[in-house]
């Protein structure tokens, strides 16, 4: 009876070089962080944010009379979905523009591309700052700056959906006589306007955990009581903020995410 060898596959020895150089990186990074010690006072001050965090002002749910946490809540909700339908309608002219199968000329789509990671190239934050200065602060340099961020994005997983579209039903229509415009719209935009929309809920996703941040300089949502929160050092009042932030964005991502899964 013969028997088979089986021979173990040879660990390459490149992969120790690896190791070492990923051992080099970390020793780096962490030689890099300046470490001067704890602070005397660090053990009461987390005593005093774990107070306030697991007893959370419940008044500031609800306030008559001014801002409070369901406005706060909104006024982010509604930044989000204003920055990523602005974001999901400029981005589609440019995911045409960048695609190569719609322009086989190599030049033009490189551009586009191009184009796209410039924008990309700029945070949220950094935009909110430049639309405060153009604007003034407030929660429409907010949306702006969410709606200009995101087209990077969106532009770029858009291109890469007309990439991928099936060329028969294009060819057909074109062998049928159909000019660009019918092919456009009888061809190309049935099979990409379901991942367009599954890619911008997952954008709006990823804009409402921006939208709280933009508010620490003022670029509207709840991140602007939060700050002020943080500040004066009213830990009870952070709880119930970043509780109602938890609870918001957990039921927005289950929403969202049931509905990609009927779109896909």
């Amino acid at each position: 009876m013969n028997q088979v060898m089986i021979t173990k596959p040879r660990k390459s020895p490149y992969r120790w070089l690896v190791y070492i150089a990923l051992l080099a990186v970390y020793i780096w990074a962490f030689s890099g962080i300046p470490f001067t010690g704890i602070k005397e006072t660090a053990g009461t001050v987390i005593q005093s944010i774990a107070r306030g965090l697991f007893a959370p002002d419940w008044d500031y749910v609800y306030l008559p009379e001014g801002e409070d946490l369901l406005r706060g809540l909104l006024d982010t909700l509604a930044i989000s979905v204003l920055g990523t339908v602005i974001s999901a309608l400029v981005s589609i002219p440019f995911a045409f523009w960048a695609a190569t199968n719609i322009n086989r000329f190599r030049p033009v789509s490189g551009t586009g591309k191009v184009t796209l990671s410039f924008v990309r190239t700029f945070p949220e934050l950094v935009m909110a700052l430049l639309f405060i200065k153009a604007v003034g602060p407030g929660s429409f340099a907010g949306v702006l700056a969410l709606g200009l961020h995101s087209v990077g994005m969106l532009g770029k997983l858009y291109a890469e959906e007309i990439e991928n579209i099936d060329r028969g039903p294009s060819e057909a229509l074109l062998a049928a006589g159909a000019n660009r415009l019918q092919l456009l719209w009888f061809a190309v935009l049935p099979q990409v306007l379901p991942g367009f929309l599954s890619i911008s809920l997952l954008r709006f996703e990823i804009n409402i955990r921006s939208a709280t941040i933009l508010g620490f300089i003022g670029a509207g949502g709840i991140g602007t009581p939060l700050i002020f929160a943080l500040n004066t050092r009213h830990w009870d009042r952070v709880g119930i903020i970043l509780l109602g932030i938890v609870i918001m964005i957990t039921i927005i991502d289950l929403i969202s995410g049931a509905v990609r899964k009927k779109l896909v």
